[in-house]
């Protein structure tokens, strides 16, 4: 009986969202909701595969790590780097489930207070802020804003490193002068209620660029002489291991693609689906890639560098490059959001105002990017000193401390499942999940990444007018 009356107040909580979602159904409502205004359980899920899809970052996300993940078979072998992926992809989808559920627990028991959110939206620092305080508040706004930085600079170093192999009449460093500056104006998009086309097209642009890898891999067969001696170092091991942490850590924007939502208690499985989605993209085209061309990859983490340059692959540079776009936009708008709250602008209905408001936020993601044209050895070093933490370590250890006192797990607006264990089975998962990450994630992949990161300055230099080009190219 108690647990019905939760779910009648949980309900009760958005039908002021269900009311402005009908109210969206005049006249000019319904073109802007068709192509602009989505909130629905579809535009949750296109969100979170479009952006796990380029999160791959994944986050926000296929493009970035799509491309590189036949670089880390290379450094993993065939065999681990599929069973990492299948492993991540499950840690994943747990933990971007404890967040929807803290998500709900913090905007119930805030609107039990009569907290209006209508002009504000909710963000992953302010549940830890209103469930376990300003300590906790501090540590996810760190560790969520400086992922989301760097995501957003690999998004513009993807976009140069793909555009140069359509035309390298410029360098990768002109590339990305000119593809910040288009990044840019994704500060005029207000939110992620916003993004309903963008997503589905993203979603569509990664599954082409994903079956043109895999077909075009197995059409032009094993280069000469290919090998695959994979894994041979224990720091690419645990290099590769990280780079695919980070593919299935995209859920970053969680709490804000949930609060897009007219009804964000339906999130529940949305995360789990988009991977299983995403896991038929990345299988199929990393395994086919290592495949033709094994030990090459090693030295090529953008794989479109080793296909053959015909129409289908530039179809799929110019794919990811509009793909990349919308994650940029994916990665920077929480932190457009951040910055509006810090300088008091956030709920403002100016959509001009607010939108010269954020641009300072592009300008240091702008020159990082230009600072460290590291591809693939940044997905890794991101995914272990920051995404190990963000996703996957705060969001276990947040759940437990939450629920930590009988009352609150009694009281609790969503339990665990009891198919997996109710109580006891989710504080044995999480407990497996930090301790995995903590040692496996953060310890060795980051100690293995940041030596890769390392070499990679050694070898070309800060501010590499051209990363990994052909000599005469540099």
């Amino acid at each position: 009986m108690a647990s019905e009356k939760v779910e009648t107040v949980v309900a009760g909580n958005y039908l002021e969202m269900e009311r402005e979602e009908e109210g969206s159904k005049s006249a000019t409502g319904k073109l802007s909701r068709l192509f602009w205004h989505g909130g629905s359980v579809y535009d949750a899920w296109f969100s979170c595969a479009s952006n796990q899809a380029l999160a791959l970052k994944i986050t926000t996300c296929v493009a970035q790590v799509l491309l590189t993940l036949p670089y880390s078979f290379s450094q993993l072998g065939m065999v681990s780097g599929i069973i990492f992926q299948l492993f991540y992809g499950l840690m994943g989808s747990w933990t971007a489930y404890l967040i929807s559920v803290l998500y709900v627990e913090y905007r119930t028991r805030k609107e039990r207070e009569k907290v209006d959110f209508r002009n504000h939206v909710i963000q992953w620092f302010e549940v830890l802020d209103g469930l376990l305080g300003k300590h906790w508040r501090n540590l996810g706004l760190f560790f969520n804003c400086t992922f989301l930085l760097f995501g957003s600079v690999i998004q513009l170093i993807a976009c140069a490193s793909n555009i140069y192999y359509i035309n390298d009449n410029l360098d990768k460093r002109t590339w990305t002068y000119i593809f910040g500056a288009c990044c840019a104006t994704t500060v005029f998009i207000p939110s992620f209620h916003n993004y309903r086309i963008w997503s589905f097209l993203g979603l569509m642009m990664t599954t082409y660029t994903a079956w043109y890898m895999t077909i075009a891999s197995l059409t032009n067969g094993q280069v000469e002489g290919v090998t695959h001696s994979g894994p041979t170092k224990l720091v690419l091991y645990f290099t590769g291991a990280t780079n695919i942490l980070y593919t299935f850590g995209g859920h970053a924007v969680t709490v804000e693609i949930m609060h897009a939502m007219w009804k964000p208690q339906k999130f529940k499985m949305i995360y789990l689906i988009a991977t299983l989605y995403v896991l038929t993209l990345t299988l199929p085209s990393a395994a086919a890639v290592y495949w033709a061309f094994g030990d090459q990859l090693l030295t090529h983490s953008n794989a479109l560098s080793l296909l053959p340059k015909t129409g289908f692959r530039d179809t799929a540079v110019i794919l990811m490059l509009i793909h990349q776009f919308i994650t940029f936009g994916f990665a920077c708008t929480p932190l457009y959001f951040v910055w509006e709250k810090f300088i008091g602008v956030h709920e403002t209905k100016s959509l001009f105002k607010r939108a010269l408001a954020r641009l300072p936020v592009v300008i240091p993601i702008w020159f990082l990017a230009i600072i460290f044209p590291f591809f693939g050895p940044i997905n890794s070093t991101v995914g272990s000193l920051l995404v190990s933490f963000t996703v996957y370590i705060i969001p276990a250890l947040a759940h437990m401390m939450t629920f930590a006192s009988a009352p609150a797990r009694e009281n609790a607006v969503e339990r665990p499942p009891s198919r997996l264990g109710g109580w006891v089975g989710s504080y044995a998962m999480n407990v497996f999940v930090v301790v995995w990450v903590l040692v496996v994630g953060f310890g060795l992949g980051g100690y293995a990444s940041m030596i890769n990161f390392i070499h990679q300055i050694d070898t070309f230099g800060l501010f590499a007018k051209c990363y990994q080009c052909p000599p005469h190219k540099a």
